[in-house]
C-alpha cells in the first residue's frame, strides 16, 4: 500500500458522511479523461461513524453494493483518507540530484511526521524548486496513524478489493479543481458535512493544505434551532434560499451569516499565510466545491468577505461524459471532486 502513489488499472472510492462516490476513468492528464463507470450511493451517517466489527462489515457490504451498481470489474481501488485523519505539510530541503534527494529524504522523514514512525504510515512527493528560493526544493509530506490506515485496509480488503493507493482527500479534491496554467495561486475549498478542506495550488502544485472544523451540518443545526424546524427542513431552506436576503424575511441569511463570518475569516487567514510565505505569490481566485457550490449566493458572499474572486468549481472539467451520464449525475455532480481527483492520479 502506498499513501500517495499508485499504478495500474483501478477505480476510486470516496466515502463521505452520508454518501459514497465511485469513479473509474480511462485516458490521461495530457489528452483528457473519459468517464467509464460511476456510482453515487446515499448511506446512513451512523454507518460511517460505526467502528465496531459489525459496522465495518456493513460498510464493506455497502461498498460492494456500490461497486456492483457501477458495474466495475477491476479489484484495484484508490481510496481517500479524510483530512482529519492525516497530517500533510510542505517542507523545504536542500536541492540535490533527485536520486540523492530521495535517498536522503527517506531517512529524514521522521522529522516531519508528528508521531513516532512506528505508529505512522508516511509518504512524500517531491514538488520541485521552491518558488521562494531555487536553492531549495519543496517536498509534500503526508502521514496517517498506522492503526487507522490498517483498519481501513482490513475493512476494504475483506470485501475482496485490493487497495493500491490511499491519498488525503484534500489533495485529490485539489487535483480535480485545479486550474492549470493559472499565473496566480488558486484556493480550492471543499465545504463538507462536518469539516472543510482547504488547499492552495500555485504553479500546479499544492502549497498549503488545511482542514477546518465545521461544515454544512453546523449550518443545518443553526437554522433548525433558529427557526424551530426539523433538520431535514433546515437543509431544504439552506439549499433553496441560501444567502438571499430577500427570502424568509432575511432570517436564513442572518443565521447563516453569524457562522459563515468565522468561516470566511479562516479563508482570509489562509490567503495571508500563503502570501506571507510566498512573497511573489498571490491568491487570484477561490474555487468552491461540495455544499459551497450548492448553496445559493455562497460564492458571492465569500468573495465579498475575502475580497478574492470566488466561483463554483467544476470537478468534471477534464472528464468527457455522455449525455446519459450527465443526466444521471445532474443533481450530485458537484459532490464528486474527491472521487474524480483520486481517479485522475497519473500512472505515466
Amino acid at each position: 500500500m502506498n499513501l500517495l502513489h499508485g499504478v495500474g488499472d483501478f477505480f476510486s472510492l470516496d466515502i463521505g458522511t452520508n454518501s459514497m462516490r465511485i469513479v473509474q476513468l480511462s485516458g490521461n492528464s495530457q489528452h483528457g479523461w473519459n468517464l467509464q463507470k460511476f456510482a453515487y450511493v446515499p448511506i446512513d451517517q451512523k454507518l460511517t461513524a460505526d467502528s465496531s466489527d459489525l459496522g465495518k462489515k456493513r460498510l464493506g457490504e455497502a461498498i460492494m453494493g456500490a461497486v456492483d451498481q457501477a458495474g466495475i470489474r477491476t479489484k484495484n481501488i484508490a481510496i481517500g483518507i479524510p483530512a482529519t485523519k492525516t497530517f500533510t505539510s510542505i517542507v523545504e530541503t536542500e536541492t540535490l540530484p533527485e536520486k540523492e534527494l530521495r535517498k536522503t529524504f527517506k531517512y529524514e522523514l521522521d522529522k516531519y511526521v508528528p508521531m513516532a514512525m512506528s505508529d505512522a504510515k508516511a509518504d512524500y512527493v517531491i514538488l520541485g524548486p521552491s518558488p521562494n528560493d531555487p536553492a531549495k526544493t519543496e517536498v509534500l509530506v503526508s502521514s496517517v496513524a498506522k492503526d487507522y490506515a490498517e483498519s481501513t485496509m482490513e475493512m476494504v480488503e475483506k470485501t475482496g478489493l485490493n487497495i493500491v493507493a490511499m491519498e488525503p482527500e484534500p489533495l485529490a479534491m485539489a487535483r480535480s479543481l485545479n486550474m492549470p496554467g493559472a499565473i496566480d495561486a488558486t484556493m480550492a475549498v471543499d465545504f463538507g458535512e462536518n469539516s472543510t478542506d482547504i488547499v492552495i495550488m500555485f504553479r500546479n502544485q499544492p502549497r498549503l493544505v488545511r482542514a477546518v472544523p465545521g461544515g454544512f451540518g453546523v449550518l443545518v443545526k443553526a437554522i433548525a434551532n433558529g427557526l424551530s424546524v426539523r433538520e431535514d427542513q433546515a437543509r431544504q431552506f439552506i439549499l433553496k434560499f441560501g444567502l438571499d436576503q430577500n427570502q424568509v424575511e432575511g432570517q436564513v441569511f442572518k443565521i447563516l451569516g453569524t457562522h459563515l463570518d468565522n468561516f470566511a475569516s479562516e479563508l482570509t487567514k489562509s490567503v495571508r499565510f500563503f502570501q506571507t510565505k510566498y512573497i511573489n505569490g498571490k491568491v487570484g481566485g477561490i474555487v468552491l466545491s461540495g455544499y459551497a457550490s450548492m448553496i445559493p449566493l455562497f460564492s458571492e458572499y465569500i468573495e465579498a468577505k475575502t475580497r478574492v474572486s470566488a466561483m463554483k468549481g467544476n470537478p468534471w472539467q477534464f472528464v468527457r461524459t455522455t449525455e446519459d451520464q450527465q443526466r444521471a449525475l445532474m443533481s450530485v455532480a458537484s459532490e464528486f471532486a474527491v472521487a474524480i481527483g483520486l481517479s485522475e492520479r497519473s500512472n505515466d
